[in-house]
């Protein structure tokens, strides 16, 4: 009889859970519920919908199971546990001035990559902490402690016991060095004027209690790194997401401390490290642009591909402000129309090239930081549009696999329960079925006009 994981993936628009066969990662059961498209929400919420997508006995005869969480989100708890507030999540911009006056407070921003190997903006939980302090002091002073979204679903599933997160989860909240293994007290005073209590930081696969069910709980981790673990990622692959945010990570043996701010030097959930590039405009500038064009996607990616290029048109997609670059301000820009490329095929395939652009930078920017980069894995809901995959090895630049669709953080948390139990050195080898997209020479030329425009609109984004 087949020893089951179970695998929580909470992220920003869903939770989805599903129940894996520990020697071989085949899925055998899953569930989800959807969350409110929103950028702060009650983590009671979160507890909703675990247990909607954990429903009709989905969990039933699982001996271990860990959580995957969307990175960065304040979840402030008072001295009795009870949440003060809403949780402000990675892709609340709010504290962009936070973030900005405690970058200049340390020193600038090669004090911030010395001291935890990024550059904190609005998404880190440590500018989340400033802006609270600021805004809403009488909140503020309620405040013991501080968690991620996964640590406190991890909280929630234990039976009893202490506050744990993980080294990949902790290494996105801007008071805690992936370089040293500890938290940087200092700078969370820095932020929010006192001490608050943190949780531990646990090993990776260190059980970390049990639930009311008995199975094994394993320490979960940060999406990211919950996807690297997925997909079996090892060194010289890039993870190229396509989801709400657009992120480009790699494993490495090193960690970075990147002072230009583009690549966060985060830790992975296997003790090695996660550098990583994020976009916060990602597969939403293909819905968007298909709602402005009054079709659906694959009518969009028919458009695309029906035209050679974009006949000079560069989209730059900030339609929600940016992350990298740090623009937070910013929205989009189309550059270049003309009467002739004033066109609906022109403006899709400008939608598709500008946000493979954006994530090519991000590859570039992780190169420059010495990471060896071999090849992509492309995964999220954007990946699976026919133009994305058509483009993709041109516009970034390196040979392309697509892994076949699936839910990579949940089965990344399933994994880590699955090693967890296991006890071994390393996580279990679960296979990953895909397949290589046809190499294309690289699109130099676009990138160069992408380049130019961001260079050229650089006051106006401001």
């Amino acid at each position: 009889m087949s020893t089951l994981v179970a695998g929580v993936d909470c992220s920003t628009q869903s939770t989805k859970v599903v129940v894996c066969d520990l020697e071989s990662g085949a899925v055998l059961r899953s569930g989800s519920a959807p969350h409110p498209d929103t950028t702060e929400v009650d983590p009671a919420i979160w507890a909703d919908a675990s247990a909607t997508a954990a429903g009709g006995g989905l969990l039933d005869g699982v001996a271990a199971i860990a959580v995957g969480g969307q990175q960065h989100g304040m979840v402030t708890l008072d001295e009795t546990g009870r949440v003060v507030r809403p949780a402000l999540l990675w892709n609340d911009t709010r504290s962009a001035g936070a973030a900005a006056d405690l970058v200049a407070e340390l020193g600038g921003p090669a004090k911030w990559a010395e001291a935890v190997g990024s550059v904190p903006v609005a998404s880190f939980t440590v500018t989340k902490l400033r802006w609270l302090a600021e805004h809403e002091p009488a909140s503020a002073a309620r405040v013991e402690r501080v968690l991620l979204p996964h640590d406190w679903l991890t909280g929630l599933l234990s039976a009893g016991g202490e506050e744990v997160t993980d080294r990949g989860d902790a290494s996105g909240t801007g008071y805690w060095s992936p370089a040293t293994g500890h938290y940087r007290p200092d700078l969370l005073r820095l932020a929010f004027g006192r001490d608050l209590g943190l949780p531990r930081v646990a090993d990776p696969a260190e059980p970390v209690g049990r639930t009311a069910a008995g199975a094994v709980l394993g320490p979960g981790t940060g999406d990211n790194m919950a996807a690297a673990l997925g997909l079996g990622a090892v060194t010289g692959d890039v993870v190229v997401s396509i989801g709400t945010s657009g992120t480009a990570f790699a494993v490495s043996e090193s960690p970075t401390a990147d002072a230009t701010g583009a690549v966060a030097g985060f830790a992975d959930a296997t003790g090695r490290f996660l550098p990583l590039v994020a976009t916060l405009n990602a597969a939403r500038v293909l819905t968007s642009t298909a709602r402005l064009l009054g079709t659906d996607l694959a009518t969009l990616d028919q458009l695309a591909l029906s035209v050679p290029d974009s006949g000079g048109l560069v989209l730059l997609p900030y339609l929600d402000g940016e992350r990298t670059p740090d623009l937070p301000a910013a929205r989009g820009l189309l550059y270049g129309l003309t009467r002739g490329n004033a066109t609906p095929a022109r403006l899709a395939r400008a939608a598709v090239e500008g946000l493979l652009c954006g994530l090519a930078d991000g590859i570039d920017a992780l190169r420059a930081q010495g990471v060896e980069v071999r090849r992509a894995l492309l995964i999220g809901g954007g990946a699976r549009s026919a133009a994305v995959q058509a483009l993709a090895p041109a516009v970034l630049g390196v040979p392309v696999r697509l892994p076949q669709p699936a839910e990579y953080v949940a089965l990344g948390a399933a994994r880590q329960a699955a090693w967890t139990l296991a006890g071994s050195a390393e996580p279990p080898p679960w296979p990953v079925a895909g397949r290589p997209l046809a190499d294309a020479a690289p699109a130099t030329a676009l990138r160069e006009a992408y380049a130019a425009t961001l260079a050229a609109a650089d006051p106006l984004l401001r």
